[in-house]
């Protein structure tokens, strides 16, 4: 899950924890009078403690819906929700961060990397990220400036990039992190499928 999703979910459990707690107390302020607050307290921590398990129930739920959904593709393999805004043309919601970099990605392809990050980490391994999605104008800058990959450069043709689908990442991987990755990334939807570049990894979602 992107971290603005998280701080969403999180301002959302505050949010009715102060509703809770303020019904509560409109609630139970007469009988506390006559019975005392022992009684309140418990009727209130059992209500919160259900609100606060759904909630977070709902947040956990994210990561597994995400890297188990299906798409409809093309015969390109791109899903066709992509394919109508174009290479490189992607807006700015349906992109989503990586983890706290200023880089994005399809939010799928964002999510299911940032769970690989997380789970690369709890084993020790590093993950660094030098590139991300790339708009069609600096497509064709990267092309000016390497040339293109057909040609001996290092760049796709301008409107044909996987980084242009916001579908593939340049990552920083030493030699620890890439034998990781050989192992794991397809666990997670990402495969290393350009010769010459062990740093690029795509993210190949489901077909429905």
């Amino acid at each position: 899950m992107g971290i603005d999703r998280i701080n969403n979910r999180i301002a959302d459990i505050q949010s009715r924890m102060i509703a809770l707690q303020t019904a509560q107390a409109t609630k139970t302020a007469p009988a506390t009078t006559a019975a005392g607050a022992p009684g309140a307290t418990t009727a209130s921590g059992a209500a919160f403690a259900s609100v606060l398990q759904n909630a977070m129930g709902a947040q956990n739920a994210t990561p597994a819906s995400a890297a188990n959904k299906t798409y409809t593709l093309n015969s390109k393999g791109i899903p066709t929700e992509l394919a109508a805004y174009g290479n490189g043309k992607i807006p700015a919601g349906a992109l989503e961060k990586v983890g706290s970099t200023g880089h994005k990605l399809w939010a799928p392809a964002a999510e299911n990397l940032n769970r690989m990050m997380q789970d690369a980490k709890a084993q020790g391994v590093h993950i660094g990220i030098t590139d991300s999605y790339r708009p069609y104008e600096e497509q064709v800058d990267l092309a000016r400036r390497k040339g293109l990959y057909s040609q001996g450069g290092l760049a796709a043709k301008p409107g044909t990039s996987e980084h242009g689908w916001g579908m593939a990442t340049d990552l920083d991987l030493d030699g620890k992190a890439l034998k990781w990755m050989r192992a794991n990334a397809d666990k997670y939807g990402f495969v290393e499928n350009v010769p010459r570049e062990s740093w690029h990894w795509a993210y190949k979602p489901q077909s429905a």
